[in-house]
Order: C-alpha cells, then sequence, then structure tokens
C-alpha cells in the first residue's frame, strides 16, 4: 500500500472525529431509552463527512455495523468496482455502541459487516476492507495472479502450498509438487482446492457461479450419497412398530429428486411381499417397459430405484458396491436421544471421512427406534417459522437434499445491476 501510494495509484487520509468538534466536547452522547451505551453523535459525522466530501467530491460511503452486509468476496469486488467508478472511497468507523441510526440512512451507501461478531469499534473492519479491496486495484499487487488465484476469487479457496525444508517434523512434500510434471502439478492442486473447499468452506462454493468444469469438479469431489425411504421400522404410534404402505407417488418423487441431486441410488425397504411385487410391477413399466420411451425423463430417475427387504440389507449393498460401510444420516421430526446430531452445515465432518453416505427417510410417524440404533448421525429437523411441521415424505426428502448439497449461487454484481 506504501508503494502504491508512492506511485500515486491511491491516496489514503485519516481523519478523526475529534477534529470537528470544541476541545474537550464529546463526540459521542448517552442513547435515548433503557440500557447501557454511548453512540457517536449523528451531527458531528455529519461534518467530517461534508467536509472531506467537500474538499475532495462524492465518496462511496461506507459505514460498519454487526447487522451490516456479511463481507465477502464478492462483497469487496463490488465495493472496488463501484469505488474506481467513484474515484473517492470513504470508510466511517464507528466506535462504542455505533451511531446514531440515521446517520446510516442519510449517508451510507453500504454498511458492512465483517462476519457474526462483536468488535470494540469499526477500525479493524475498516482495515481489512481496505486490504483486501486494494488487492483487486490493478497495479497494487505485484502480480495479477497472486490475486486471481488466491482464495475465493473463484469458487474454490487456495490449495496447499509447501517450500523448503524437504522433511519437516516427519512431513515430507508430497512428491508430485516436486515432479516438475507442470501438467500433473496443476490437475493435483485443483483437487485440493475443491476438496478443501468442500470441507471447510461448502457455502461458499455452492453460493458461487460455476461453471461446467467446476461443476464437474465439485461432482466428482463430493462423497457419493444413496437414500433410502423406509417402509419398515416405523413408528404406528401408541408404541406400535411396523410397516406402512408403498405408493407409485413417493416412488416417482423420491426418483426425481435423487435424480437432480445426483444421488447415486435410491432404496425402497418393505418386507411384504406383495409390496414388493407392486413395486416391481411400477418400476418394470418405466425401466424396461413402455415407460421407458413414453417419458425418458422418468425412466432415467426411476431406473435409480431399488427395492430392499430391510435398513440392513440396504446398508450392506452399499457398502458392497463401494467397498466400505456408509455413514448413515437418519432424518427425523424431533430429536433422538443417544444419536449425534448434524445440521445443515456439518457436511464437512462428514465429508472429511471419504465414505458414501446414506441419507434415511421415515414414512408413517417417523422412523423407529430399532433404525435409529443402525445410523451414526441424524439430520435436525425441517421446519419454518411456525408451530406446523407436518411435511409430506415426499416434500421433505426434496428439502434435505437441497439443504445437504444443493447448488444455491447467488446473482452476480452484473446480474443485479
Amino acid at each position: 500500500m506504501k508503494r502504491a501510494s508512492e506511485k500515486g495509484l491511491i491516496d489514503v487520509q485519516a481523519f478523526s472525529f475529534f477534529s470537528y468538534v470544541e476541545p474537550k466536547e464529546r463526540i459521542d452522547a448517552p442513547a435515548f431509552g433503557p440500557g447501557a451505551g454511548m453512540l457517536l453523535r449523528p451531527d458531528v459525522v455529519q461534518k467530517a463527512i461534508e467536509d472531506h466530501e467537500n474538499r475532495r467530491g462524492k465518496a462511496l460511503r461506507v459505514f460498519f455495523s454487526p447487522h451490516g452486509k456479511r463481507l465477502d468476496q464478492h462483497l469487496l469486488t463490488s465495493l472496488a468496482e463501484r469505488a474506481q467508478a467513484t474515484g473517492h472511497l470513504m470508510l466511517i468507523a464507528g466506535r462504542y455502541e455505533g451511531m446514531d441510526v440515521r446517520v446510516e440512512e442519510q449517508y451510507a451507501d453500504e454498511i458492512v459487516s465483517i462476519g457474526d461478531c462483536v468488535l470494540m469499534g469499526g477500525d479493524l473492519p475498516a482495515m481489512m476492507l481496505l486490504e483486501g479491496l486494494l488487492r483487486l486495484v490493478p497495479g497494487i499487487v505485484g502480480k495479477q495472479e497472486s490475486v486471481t488465484c488466491d482464495s475465493f476469487y473463484g469458487p474454490f479457496v487456495d490449495y496447499p502450498s509447501y517450500t523448503e525444508p524437504l522433511v519437516w517434523q516427519g512431513k515430507e512434500v508430497p512428491a508430485i509438487v516436486r515432479s516438475g510434471h507442470h501438467g500433473a502439478i496443476e490437475q493435483w492442486r485443483q483437487e485440493q482446492a475443491v476438496e478443501r473447499s468442500l470441507a471447510g468452506h461448502f457455502a461458499w462454493t455452492r453460493s458461487s457461479e460455476l461453471d461446467a468444469q467446476s461443476m464437474k469438479a465439485v461432482k466428482k469431489a463430493l462423497p457419493k450419497h444413496y437414500m433410502v425411504l423406509m417402509h419398515d421400522e416405523i413408528d404406528l404410534g401408541e408404541d406400535k412398530v411396523g410397516t406402512t404402505s408403498i405408493t407409485s407417488i413417493d416412488i416417482h418423487d423420491g426418483a426425481r429428486s435423487a435424480r437432480t441431486y445426483g444421488v447415486e441410488q435410491f432404496f425402497l425397504v418393505t418386507p411384504l411381499i406383495d409390496q414388493q411385487m407392486i413395486a416391481k410391477t411400477l418400476l418394470d413399466f418405466w425401466v424396461k417397459g413402455a415407460g421407458v420411451t413414453y417419458n425418458p425423463h422418468r425412466h432415467d430417475a426411476v431406473s435409480r430405484v431399488r427395492v430392499t427387504t430391510s435398513l440392513r440389507e440396504t446398508i450392506a449393498a452399499i457398502e458392497e458396491r463401494e467397498g466400505v460401510r456408509p455413514l448413515v444420516i437418519a432424518t427425523s421430526a424431533k430429536s433422538v436421544d443417544g444419536v449425534k446430531s448434524l445440521d445443515y452445515y456439518s457436511q464437512g465432518e462428514v465429508w472429511s471421512q471419504h465414505r458414501p453416505v446414506l441419507l434415511v427417510f421415515g414414512t408413517g410417524k417417523g422412523l423407529a427406534r430399532s433404525a435409529f440404533d443402525q445410523v451414526d448421525y441424524v439430520l435436525g429437523p425441517v421446519q419454518g417459522f411456525s408451530d406446523f411441521n407436518h411435511l409430506s415424505v415426499r416434500s421433505a426428502m426434496a428439502v434435505v437434499l437441497d439443504r445437504w448439497f444443493g447448488y444455491n449461487p447467488k446473482m452476480s454484481s452484473g446480474a443485479k445491476k
């Protein structure tokens, strides 16, 4: 930043609100109403902003507050573009309990938060934003590659890097990065970056705009997922455990959800021979009967459906196919004692174990205890801001799959404009 200033690329000035009050006059005052805390006076902030804009021209004014937009690379890129267009960026950092809200309403072009935490004031957030933003200004960072290939510039974080010594604390630099084979090294780096991103920053990756190559890389790196709809070991109420009936709409909608989200197979569990025959009749029509040409998309989805007699048989079938037992994650509309709970931000904990995943859905009043005794985790309930929690299993399957690993990109700044 110093070199950029010496070259005339940027001109940075810092000023104090105390410059706009008389000696020993306070720049803050108690907030109206009950509660502790002091707020910066709006008239003092007004003097500071208007004085600098009178001398430097209208600015892009950025305030800092926990209630602002969360700072990420998308926002940094947008602010950098807007600041360069304006030619004048003003960062207004608060202190104490913040500022009188009327100042933000009057002057703020953007209100920024650095995350879900509270600091003593806005000076550190302002420095963080300034450093992140200036990296995007051409000429400030020596090599543009250092910017465009860094974490969060695209959908992935950076790959792991190594330097001398070759062996340190018993850990050796991987042979691939010492091979001199640039193509192989780049492939390895890409794979490592994707794996790191999915394990620790999946929310960032899934919210980024992915091109076809990146989509393919994510799909390859994701552990294989399976799902099963249980019609056995079902809670029927009044301390009864039993079976439920297979319905064609559950098969169709479950299969389409599975296909949409890239699930390998969709299992139906029933120990009843007549129910198995009903399912077989329906599946035969879509998999090898007239349904193949009648609706090819439905054929494609339903081809992934398989009927098994129990949850144990389902787990065994996946283990035989994958060579390792899957991590079994049950879904439930209520908490389950004795089973570790997951939320929809815990993908990294599961995926870092490098095992296939089986998502288990119940019918009736939900899974019986005997089913939960076979699982590794249970996902928290799907619910909205209401006191009603009775989704159909078809809806629940689609919602769970989307929350767990759906693709949900934010609009680019260009699209928003």
